[in-house]
């Protein structure tokens, strides 16, 4: 099996969890630190072997393509000035990952955002990061690198791959909870990534009828395949075509599996969570320029 080196990011949503922030700034431009939090899910993919990078986003989202082109004016200006280094910060991009931007062009849900992604896609297998959900980087006495694993998995075994991780109770009804396939202590090794079949997902249980307590992170690794069964969705809450839906028929078709998670994770797309985020960014970043 060929190595996944395609991703898609969606970014059309319009973060209404962070308004009024979010009114006129894309969300995903919303500094972590002193950078924003899709530069982070970005250095996260192409670190896990990322070379294609698919933004999914509308016509008033263009400053997130703009923020990783080049500024050649700004560029310029900053080297006649002696800066280079801080421009050669700017244009941090590795020569070998391109970013793409399409078009949504209807507000359809997270599973028509990423159908959208099909044209570039073409028939390649795929991982999908959600902005709104940035994994701590600053970790270093553990393996963070989940995504690579996550790959990795899938060459392995062809299953699709679904990033979890153990919540507290009181948090059970606020996600997407697995049922995993067999009877597994999932809480037996915290300190390496493991991957289990699951059978399904319950959406925002209470806790008493929760199959477990591992909740959906918002990274996932896909066959091609979950493109047709996309395709194959009909809409159904809010008329929205829903990604949980066709991850079901994967499940019943091909088996998919969920990867317990390392690290934290931060739910950039809440302002509670993102004002906790930013400032634990910005400790890091100041500990790191001392």
């Amino acid at each position: 099996m060929k190595r996944i080196t395609y991703a898609v990011i969606p970014v059309a949503g319009f973060g209404t969890r962070m308004l009024p922030l979010s009114k006129s700034v894309p969300k995903e431009l919303l500094p972590l630190g002193n950078r924003p939090a899709i530069h982070y899910v970005v250095e996260e993919a192409i670190a896990a072997g990322i070379k294609h990078i698919v933004l999914v986003g509308h016509a008033q989202k263009s400053a997130i393509e703009n923020y990783f082109d080049i500024n050649a004016e700004l560029d310029n200006q900053l080297r006649n000035k002696g800066k280079n280094e801080l421009a050669d910060s700017l244009n941090w991009l590795p020569k070998d990952v391109t970013i793409s931007m399409i078009r949504q062009g209807k507000s359809l849900g997270l599973g028509h955002a990423v159908l959208a992604a099909r044209p570039i896609i073409g028939q390649h297998d795929f991982a999908v990061l959600l902005p709104d959900v940035v994994i701590d980087p600053f970790k270093t006495d553990i393996n963070r690198d989940n995504l690579a694993f996550m790959l990795a998995e899938f060459e392995q075994n062809g299953h699709s791959q679904i990033l979890v991780e153990e919540v507290a109770d009181e948090d059970v009804s606020k996600f997407g909870i697995a049922k995993l396939s067999d009877a597994i202590d999932y809480t037996k090794n915290k300190h390496v990534n493991a991957s289990f079949k699951v059978a399904g997902f319950v959406e925002k249980p209470d806790l008493a009828d929760a199959p477990s307590r591992l909740a959906v992170v918002g990274r996932y690794v896909f066959n091609n395949v979950i493109f047709d069964y996309l395709t194959n969705t009909k809409p159904s809450v809010d008329g929205e075509i829903q990604l949980t839906d066709a991850i079901d028929a994967l499940i019943n078709q091909h088996g998919v599996n969920v990867t317990t998670m390392l690290g934290d994770s931060y739910d950039a797309g809440d302002i509670q969570s993102y004002m906790q985020a930013f400032i634990y960014f910005a400790q890091q970043q100041l500990v790191i320029n001392e």
